[in-house]
């Protein structure tokens, strides 16, 4: 059931709504526009806060509703955590879409969501911190990321491993957000 699971965690975070309401709302794709990202951030620049809003439901949906079929399935916390990461790759790296996807931020905000809401309200209030004080959503993904993991560690050590993987990909996704930071010219809001 857990291999079952994963495949089918990945094929969900496969799925691309911002690609998907850009096209069903006659607006141009948002790897076109922007940053070129298909995620919530780049739909708020290039699009609409109506559509920014659904992209960020339907990605946070993506990390959610695979834990939770994991968990009424009864697997262990670990292996919830492992399928929730397939989630995450499958955004990053949708077979739909040539493996081009997003930054992974919001479907992991979902996976955390459903393993331990208290790491997703720290993830989320860290977030929103940065991102009032440096306008920056790329700067406050980087850094609400990997906060999370000495709460893991604590509470939740069983999701420590599959979310250290996940904090790893986040950043490597984020690397040239990360060199713009450093030169200054990363985008604000």
């Amino acid at each position: 059931m857990f291999w079952l699971l994963a495949l089918g965690a990945y094929l969900l975070g496969s799925v691309s709504f911002a690609i998907w309401l850009s096209r069903v709302s006659g607006r141009p794709d948002p790897r076109t526009l922007g940053s070129g990202n298909p995620g919530a951030t780049n739909m708020l620049r290039t699009s609409s806060r109506k559509l920014a809003i659904a992209t960020l439901l339907g990605d946070l949906s993506k990390g959610l509703v695979p834990i939770l079929i994991a968990r009424a399935y009864g697997l262990s916390g670990q292996e919830q955590a492992w399928i929730g990461l397939a989630a995450v790759i499958g955004h990053l790296h949708p077979v739909f879409y040539r493996f081009r996807g997003g930054k992974g931020v919001a479907t992991s905000a979902g996976m955390l969501l459903g393993l331990y809401p208290p790491a997703a309200l720290l993830a989320l209030s860290s977030w929103a911190l940065v991102f009032y004080l440096w306008r920056t959503s790329s700067l406050a993904s980087i850094i609400a990321t990997p906060l999370v993991l000495p709460l893991l560690a604590w509470q939740k050590p069983s999701a420590l491993l599959p979310f250290t993987v996940l904090c790893a990909l986040i950043l490597w996704h984020h690397k040239h957000n990360l060199k713009d930071l450093l030169a200054g010219k990363e985008r604000h809001f």
